[in-house]
């Protein structure tokens, strides 16, 4: 029977503990963007408008812990994690608001009677980068957060997983 190597296994455990924060992450995102998120729109009542940063504090606070409940997370636990999230969505607020005026300036460009397809194509570069640069501070919050949370607890939090969006 082939068995992987040390460094084989280490390598998909890293993976695992990604995909896991990529998870809590994706959970707390989800959640966020569902229930309005920083800055958003807020639909479960019909309102429309900008959260204000103390509304996106407490729902940050109140979906990390719907989330880490589950885990057994201590309080200390769901602290750190909450700060790490606020954290993370208060750098990703910035690029939000670009990709909104991005996606306005897509709407004019193809309104246009001439189509500029330079000025499309810097469009689309520009908005690339932006991807580039929100998937790395998501990677790096998951990274925190997989960090604060013990290696069963990650474990329970990937059953979850699995069950909710298998």
């Amino acid at each position: 029977m082939n068995h992987p190597s040390p460094t084989a296994t280490t390598g998909w455990r890293r993976w695992k503990i990604v995909g896991l924060g990529a998870a809590l992450v994706g959970a707390l995102s989800l959640a966020a963007c569902h229930h309005g998120g920083i800055g958003g729109h807020h639909h479960r009542h019909g309102a429309h408008g900008q959260m204000s940063p103390e509304q996106a504090a407490k729902r940050v606070d109140k979906m990390v812990n719907w989330v880490l409940d589950d885990v057994d997370a201590t309080d200390e636990q769901k602290s750190k994690v909450s700060a790490l999230a606020k954290g993370a969505l208060q750098d990703l607020q910035p690029l939000r608001i670009q990709h909104h005026a991005a996606r306005n300036k897509a709407i004019e460009l193809l309104t246009q009677d001439q189509i500029d397809r330079q000025a499309m194509e810097q469009l689309r570069a520009q908005e690339i980068d932006l991807a580039e640069q929100a998937s790395k501070r998501l990677t790096a919050a998951l990274a925190d957060i997989a960090e604060v949370m013990t290696p069963e607890q990650r474990r329970k939090l990937a059953e979850q997983y699995k069950k909710r969006w298998s």
